[in-house]
């Protein structure tokens, strides 16, 4: 509707009412988050979650309309018949840009509950939306470096206690809780210096996708695996506020989880941990196969 508009306007605009809907939203969230930190009782934690997560898709719906106004984008959308928005998913996707997070969430809307997602602890500094994320039990990583965790092996396993806690409480209510297994964007040079084996893809890290299936046992359904492909090259959040990105090909496949991988020590099994990166790389390979037919295509 706004493709009249010079790039620069209608990216402002969607600035805008972004910005609005995050704090229309943010308010109403963050004060049931009160409610809920004050009254911290299983009863009023899942009946308040059931609101938050309410809100949460209303957030997602209104982001809906600044991206119809603002684009005209041809989408091409495979998989999604099946899916519950009563369930239970564990969701895994390629990641490129944090455009990524948005396709996602208009791309899964109305097929399965409200997408919670692992982010980086410095991330809760982020004016309003940061308690946004904290509210609606986000939860966050620290992240160590390697090189950290020698000096400090105390701080090992923080990460692993945080995935806990959040999917004990996202066993309450239906969730969605998706791992970018890549664990940070494609880049061209961080392709080049992981040696990544996959052509489009970085290496995977199944630790925390590991945890996640340890911690909320048989109750995901299934794993939503997500491949996401921009036939013009993955956009800058820029492009996309201002309407810049003209095609995107979102591809769902519905994945059983298998029952020996939600039970284990991924930590200290190494004939566990093998098991778990085997089903990964397989899951990897089949991604990087299809993103190879897709390039080709295009």
């Amino acid at each position: 509707m706004l493709n009249f508009l010079p790039a620069f306007l209608r990216g402002l605009i969607s600035s805008l009412l972004l910005a609005l809907n995050v704090l229309v939203y943010g308010f109403m969230i963050l004060t049931l988050a009160i409610i809920k930190f004050v009254l911290p009782f299983t009863a009023i934690r899942k009946a308040v979650d059931r609101v938050l997560n309410t809100l949460a898709q209303g957030w997602v719906y209104n982001n809906s309309v600044w991206i119809a106004l603002a684009q005209k984008i041809s989408w091409r959308l495979e998989g999604l018949e099946k899916l519950n928005p009563k369930g239970w998913y564990l969701v895994s996707s390629n990641h490129q840009s944090w455009v990524d997070i948005f396709v996602l969430q208009q791309t899964l809307k109305g097929h399965i509950p409200f997408l919670k997602f692992f982010l980086k602890q410095q991330l809760i500094f982020v004016p309003v939306i940061g308690l946004v994320w904290w509210a609606l039990d986000f939860p966050f990583m620290k992240r160590h470096s390697e090189a950290y965790l020698k000096k400090h092996p105390e701080a090992r396993g923080q990460d692993q206690e945080t995935t806990r806690r959040a999917c004990e409480k996202f066993a309450l209510v239906p969730t969605s809780v998706i791992n970018f297994l890549e664990g940070t964007r494609y880049t061209a040079a961080k392709h080049a210096q992981q040696q990544s084996p996959y052509t489009h893809l970085l290496k995977p890290k199944a630790g925390g996708i590991a945890l996640a299936m340890n911690a909320m046992g048989e109750k995901f359904q299934s794993l939503i695996d997500v491949t996401i492909y921009y036939p013009d090259g993955p956009p800058s959040f820029w492009d996309f506020l201002a309407g810049r990105v003209k095609q995107i090909v979102v591809l769902v496949k519905e994945r059983p989880i298998p029952a020996e991988l939600t039970r284990g020590d991924y930590g200290g099994d190494a004939v566990f941990r093998a098991k778990v990166q085997a089903w990964v790389h397989e899951m990897w390979q089949d991604k990087d196969k299809l993103l190879a037919s897709l390039h080709r295509g295009a």
